[in-house]
């Protein structure tokens, strides 16, 4: 019995000091706890070094929305490389708090962090133009279908990027016809895609 409480409160303390470690940039090497929440996906790190690979140049002075943000790892990479703003969405408190601590801790001043829905959010919010986007949402459960309209309404700037991390397996909702992809890579199970909006819209 006392061994199995051990071995529980080890796991408990090892799921407690997963860490997200930033890769490059301002805050390259540091690393920051990511809470301990089923279904939660940092982006792995061989994903990161190449979906900046193939956004880095459109990142200085960038405005970004990081929509379903987990750990921030996203988000958090963005600021780094010299990203402007981003604001950080993510339905669930514990996410929220963890997020906000992160960023007082790195003395980020450039960002917001949004207890929300995701859709909720886009909805209710004043839209303002996004430069890029981050859409790493919960597998399985639609999300795609209901944010990427909701994006069209004012969200993205003309010749704004958009970032699709989803599992191999979905197929992706109908796109808008100005949505061209740039880039397409599968990782294990899942496949993560970068997409130019190519076209202005009303």
């Amino acid at each position: 019995m006392k061994k199995n409480t051990l071995n529980n409160a080890s796991n408990k303390s090892k799921a407690k000091a997963s860490k997200l470690r930033i890769i490059a940039g301002e805050w390259r090497s540091r690393q920051l706890p990511v809470p301990n929440i089923e279904g939660l996906r940092p982006t792995p790190d061989r994903v990161r070094e190449t979906l900046f690979n193939w956004i880095n140049a459109y990142l200085p002075g960038a405005v970004c929305g990081d929509l379903f943000c987990g750990s921030g790892a996203l988000g958090l990479e963005a600021l780094s490389r010299g990203a402007k703003h981003v604001t950080f969405v993510d339905n669930s408190r514990t996410v929220s708090q963890q997020m906000t601590a992160n960023l007082a801790t790195l003395n980020a001043t450039n960002a917001t962090v949004v207890a929300q829905n995701a859709a909720v959010f886009l909805e209710s919010s004043v839209p303002h133009a996004l430069d890029i986007v981050f859409l790493d949402p919960p597998f399985r459960k639609g999300w795609l279908g209901q944010i990427i309209p909701l994006l069209e309404k004012g969200w993205l700037a003309p010749r704004a990027h958009v970032y699709i991390e989803m599992e191999k397996e979905a197929s992706l909702p109908l796109l808008p016809d100005h949505w061209s992809l740039v880039k397409e890579k599968n990782a294990g199970q899942l496949v993560y895609r970068l997409f130019e909006v190519t076209q202005p819209f009303a």
